[in-house]
């Protein structure tokens, strides 16, 4: 099987890992997945029901005693060599990833390189799980802590990026010595599959990474059965704040380590001491990558006073020469929205806003492309009492709010549930201290709008999730702390 070799104009194939085979669902159900751009069907992937996510368990539970004995320097080299098969397909993956996602092929190919820096980040990460000694707290004591694989891990991923998201998630918990199940977005599969299969051709053994796919229909009952597993100890997920909880409930009932990256409502101030320039830089590269289907693309953009009228004609000129159409066009800046669904609730949303006082000063409606592509849109006007203000819009919408004072923008910035990212923008030293303490986020940019890497901590508070991914931190969500304290003869 090689998803990758079968890109290009026939429709790919696509089957799932488990343990040393790649196979189809039991069942036989299929999956379509079908070219946002235009609603070409890219390929197929089996649709798996509970008995295949009880056969998955089985293989990644067979397999991990095996992996977690492995010397960390043998998985070190292992996912050294993924990540250097990946770089080596970095071209193909990034055009099968537009193909089934929709975003411009230049994002895609950073989104492989970030990709193959996470594997390399936590390859060398897991050569550094250390221990402790701690300094006794009676004589003849020897206090120890050593830190071991948690067990069969689960990462459940969402679409807009297949690959990179992937790799934050599973890098880490194969070299903390995880057996891991992988079970993608039903809506761009084949990407992952891709990525799995460069893990198989790098050397792990079978049974450590496996792969499951299902429809939205079976994905309840399918990845219900993989929570209520008592062999898996760890899931991690990424998507909304609804499921999230869902899931939070399933790990509950046998107490799994669960880490949630959640839904986001980011905001991104702009004071009226702030380099506009710089800021409306900030702002386009970091809201309209991937068509704003980022969770922690900026969501709000809160402006003071008086800098407001300045800065949203900069910005409108800068949107009104986004170039839209299919991501695999040369030039064009932003590709279409991932579903007719996703589509609607954006159109609703501005339309919304409009009935209820905000003014449109740029796009507002269907693209002339079709389908799901939308206009890149400002809407001026926008409040705290509106519905896009409330909600995580994931398109390439902003809803423009203006502030008079640092604490009214404040106020507004964290009038939220959701606490993952902010942003702002300012040139006075004491203000980014103040600020950034205020903030309720768990990830911050301050006069920079690219803030994600793979050697820091990634994650939100409050609603956003629980966990941290990336930097030192995302691989001790795989580890399990033990105690040993040793008593000594005399």
């Amino acid at each position: 099987m090689s998803v990758l070799a079968s890109t290009g104009d026939s429709v790919i194939d696509g089957r799932m890992l488990i343990g040393n085979a790649w196979c189809a669902a039991e069942q036989g159900g299929v999956l379509q997945v079908r070219n946002p751009a235009d609603g070409a069907l890219v390929g197929t992937v089996p649709d798996a029901t509970p008995e295949d996510a009880r056969r998955v368990v089985s293989a990644a539970h067979a397999a991990q005693p095996g992996w977690a004995a492995r010397l960390a320097g043998e998985r070190s080299g292992l996912l050294r060599d993924w990540a250097t098969l990946i770089r080596g397909q970095r071209e193909d993956l990034a055009e099968l990833l537009t193909t089934e996602q929709g975003k411009p092929l230049h994002e895609a190919l950073v989104e492989a390189d970030v990709t193959a820096d996470f594997i390399d980040w936590f390859a060398e990460e897991g050569r550094r799980a250390y221990g402790q000694v701690i300094p006794p707290f009676a004589p003849r004591k020897q206090l120890i802590v050593t830190r071991e694989p948690i067990g069969v891990s689960v990462a459940v991923t969402p679409w807009n990026f297949p690959l990179s998201m992937v790799a934050r998630k599973i890098a880490p918990a194969l070299a903390a010595g995880c057996a891991t199940i992988l079970k993608p977005s039903e809506e761009a599969p084949l990407t992952s599959l891709a990525l799995v299969e460069l893990a198989e051709k790098a050397g792990l053994p079978a049974g450590v990474l496996n792969v499951i796919t299902c429809s939205r229909a079976n994905a309840i009952e399918t990845v219900k059965t993989l929570l209520l597993d008592k062999r898996v100890r760890k899931v991690s997920f990424t998507g909304s704040t609804a499921v999230g909880k869902i899931l939070l409930g399933l790990c509950a009932q046998s107490v799994k380590k669960a880490s949630m990256e959640l839904g986001g409502n980011a905001p991104f101030l702009v004071f009226g001491d702030a380099d506009i320039d710089a800021a409306v830089d900030g702002f386009m590269v970091s809201k309209f990558r991937n068509a704003g289907q980022v969770c922690i693309s900026p969501n709000r953009l809160l402006v003071q006073d008086a800098v407001h009228d300045r800065f949203v004609e900069c910005l409108r000129d800068r949107v009104d020469a986004l170039k839209v159409g299919p991501g695999l066009v040369p030039g064009n800046e932003i590709g279409p929205l991932i579903t007719q669904r996703s589509f609607n609730k954006a159109l609703d949303l501005v339309q919304s806003a409009v009935r209820d006082g905000a003014k449109v000063v740029s796009g507002g409606g269907a693209h002339e492309a079709g389908g799901t592509f939308l206009q890149p849109t400002v809407l001026t006007g926008v409040n705290a009492q509106m519905q896009i203000f409330r909600e995580e819009i994931f398109a390439p919408v902003v809803p423009v709010i203006r502030f008079d004072s640092e604490e009214e923008g404040l106020a507004y910035a964290n009038d939220t549930d959701a606490g993952l990212a902010a942003y702002f923008y300012t040139q006075d030293s004491a203000r980014v201290w103040r600020v950034s303490a205020a903030l309720q986020a768990g990830l911050m940019g301050i006069n920079d709008g690219v803030i994600s890497s793979p050697v820091a901590p990634f994650g939100g508070i409050k609603e956003s999730g629980l966990g941290r991914e990336g930097g030192q931190s995302g691989i001790q969500e795989y580890l399990e702390e033990k105690y040993l304290c040793i008593g000594m003869s005399a």
